[in-house]
């Protein structure tokens, strides 16, 4: 692969609530696609690359700008099969009449399910997903599938082979945890072994060990799959405390919340993503950053099966990392941008109930010392971006710009180049004679994280390679 020159506008979020907006820079990979060179295209040693490069740099065009890709930190891929509908049911009943019969159904269809992945997978880059935590199905074989799909996508995927050794439907369940702990084993071994005949820089993607949620699973599972990421390092994730109905089954069935049994088992580790995580309290997240456990923040799935919000804000200040999640399907869009408004969202009438029914005994700490529990726009899309990247451990310096980092990211058009106004659903009235001095600003940014949709990608690149599926 050679190396990529682009010069132009690039936009990131190397803090939260940071947003830098850099006019005309001018950023360079090496021939494996890490970032070798990035300042402003008018210092002498930009100009000196630029006199001696093979060839002219791609140059993005004024109204567009260059962001690090979006990473979806949950997401049940099968599920895509039936994404946006039976969201009318409580999340136990759902996972049964929905959930656990569409798994079943790829797992005895391969040719279904590629035909599912790969469908997900070009949604996935039309909506500028560059890295995505993948739950999957129970049988080996189609996870691998899924796997592979992904990997030729050119999408960095992690995905999980479901380990789950009791369930409510008898034809969709392993036998027994030592049956569940072997198909997990060789899953990993199948995962690393279909790749390892690239460069380890084009290996994109990895198994994670995902035990689906505390009560499809038993003790002995998790403890096994406890000692099996602590040998092996392989990442681990789950669900935790994400409903009522389902917090209340594990209290009733193991007499403790499912956050002690997880730490029983040795699955809160700096290697593990749980998602959702509403029904812990302020003391409790304040536990699991001493975990280094990161939270797959997933609001519009709560809004549907979780009685109670994510304490974002209480999350952020105790030092957890946090990254959006979709939730496909319990989500019904996988479009990362929307996580983004959804998150601003809840926070916001988060933050409204603070202020009409002010401290009461029950208050956090940011409640009591007044701190504003919703989050704004910046914020969120630090979330989406270097966020997502912390919580999922991805290479060093991904989610941003810096140099030795990947080139993970997208072109967002906000201007036609032809007719000079707005792409897909923006509209700018303030440009001007000359459109072409128009400059980018954080309102026009704001505009397109209000108002975007896939009309406005142009173009992705995934470790400096670029990525097309159906871009515009």
């Amino acid at each position: 692969m050679s190396s990529t020159l682009i010069r132009g506008a690039f936009v990131h979020t190397p803090a939260l609530g940071t947003v830098e907006v850099l006019q005309d820079y001018l950023l360079r990979t090496n021939e494996k696609g890490y970032i070798d060179y990035f300042a402003n295209a008018s210092l002498p040693g930009s100009l000196d690359i630029l006199q001696s490069a093979p060839a002219p740099p791609l140059v993005i065009s004024p109204g567009s700008f260059v962001l690090p890709t979006f990473c979806d930190l949950h997401l049940h891929a099968p599920q895509f099969l039936y994404q946006g509908t039976g969201l009318h049911l409580p999340l136990m009943e759902w996972l049964n009449e929905y959930a656990f019969k569409a798994e079943e159904r790829l797992d005895a269809d391969p040719a279904l399910a590629k035909r599912v992945y790969k469908r997900l997978a070009t949604r996935l880059v039309e909506h500028g997903t560059g890295a995505v935590l993948l739950f999957g199905t129970i049988k080996t074989e189609t996870n691998l599938i899924l796997a592979r799909v992904m990997q030729e996508a050119g999408v960095r995927a992690f995905v999980g082979k479901l380990s789950m050794d009791i369930s409510s439907r008898p034809s969709y369940v392993e036998p027994s945890a030592s049956a569940s702990l072997d198909a997990a084993q060789a899953f990993c071994a199948g995962c690393d072994q279909a790749f390892c005949a690239l460069p380890p820089h084009e290996r994109l993607v990895q198994p994670v060990l995902t035990p689906r949620f505390v009560p499809t699973c038993s003790k002995g599972l998790l403890s096994g799959l406890g000692e099996l990421s602590e040998r092996t390092g392989v990442r681990v994730q789950s669900h935790m405390a994400e409903a009522h109905d389902q917090v209340q089954h594990v209290l009733s069935e193991h007499g403790e919340d499912d956050m002690d049994v997880f730490l029983r088992s040795k699955l809160l580790t700096p290697r593990t993503v749980q998602a959702h995580c509403t029904f812990l309290s302020p003391a409790d997240l304040r536990r699991l950053a001493a975990t280094g456990t990161a939270v797959a923040h997933c609001p519009l799935s709560n809004a549907y099966f979780s009685a109670a919000p994510f304490r974002l804000r209480e999350a952020l200040d105790a030092g957890v990392r946090v990254g959006l999640g979709t939730d496909v399907a319990g989500g019904y869009s996988v479009d990362v941008m929307n996580a983004m408004r959804h998150a601003v969202a809840v926070s916001r009438m988060r933050e409204g109930t603070r202020l009409l029914e002010g401290c009461g005994g029950g208050s956090t700490g940011a409640e009591r010392a007044g701190r504003p529990l919703s989050v704004d726009w910046m914020e969120a899309l630090y979330l989406a971006t270097r966020g997502g990247a912390l919580a999922l451990d991805l290479p060093e310096g991904c989610g941003t710009f810096a140099l030795g980092a990947p080139l993970d990211a997208q072109c967002v058009r906000l201007l036609d180049d032809n007719t000079r106004t707005g792409v897909g659903a923006l509209d700018f009235f303030d440009l001007g004679d000359d459109a072409s001095l128009w400059e980018l600003t954080l309102e026009a940014i704001e505009k397109w994280w209000c108002l975007g949709d896939t009309r406005n990608r142009k173009q992705m690149w995934i470790q400096g390679r670029p990525v097309h599926m159906h871009l515009r």
